[in-house]
């Protein structure tokens, strides 16, 4: 009587596996999943000019006397991924940054930035802080922003970077 019903259970499972109603499920599932992986690594390219390091920044900032943009990020970071898709790329973001703000951004696995990621206390990504040319953070946030808070926090930080808003 048990072998009997393990049998009918084989045989119903199997069923399943070879429906096609099983089989579609499977598909729509890898499907989305692979979409959502995409849509969540996929960091297109933009054309905003990354400063080398942090003292060239500095030197930068201070023969053109404008504020420093610290990104600090990791590969692993997807909000960072997000925030490289949805602002960085943004072609408004670009102008403004390009021609009011020194940008550099930080890899936080590397160990050569550990002398910056302690100087201003780093524990998680993605952080943006504004600094002047001697590195002193004007503004900063933590955690993934959108185009518009990141726009608010470029105008509060130079406010010559208003008549590209």
């Amino acid at each position: 009587m048990n072998n009997k019903m393990n049998r009918k259970k084989l045989e119903l499972l199997n069923l399943l596996k070879t429906h096609w109603l099983w089989i579609w499920f499977w598909r729509v599932t890898l499907v989305v999943s692979l979409s959502y992986a995409w849509y969540c690594f996929y960091v297109p390219s933009n054309s905003i000019v990354w400063a080398d390091n942090f003292t060239s920044a500095q030197y930068k900032a201070s023969q053109s006397d404008k504020p420093i943009i610290l990104f600090f990020t990791g590969k692993w970071c997807v909000p960072c991924k997000v925030m490289k898709r949805n602002v960085w790329a943004d072609d408004q973001v670009t102008k403004i940054v390009n021609s009011s703000f020194i940008p550099l951004t930080i890899d936080v696995d590397d160990p050569d930035h550990a002398a910056i990621l302690t100087r201003y206390n780093i524990g998680g990504t993605p952080i943006t802080i504004v600094t002047d040319p001697n590195g002193n953070a004007l503004q900063w946030r933590v955690g993934g922003i959108g185009k518009s808070e990141f726009l608010e926090l470029l105008r509060a930080s130079n406010p010559s970077a208003i008549n590209y808003l």
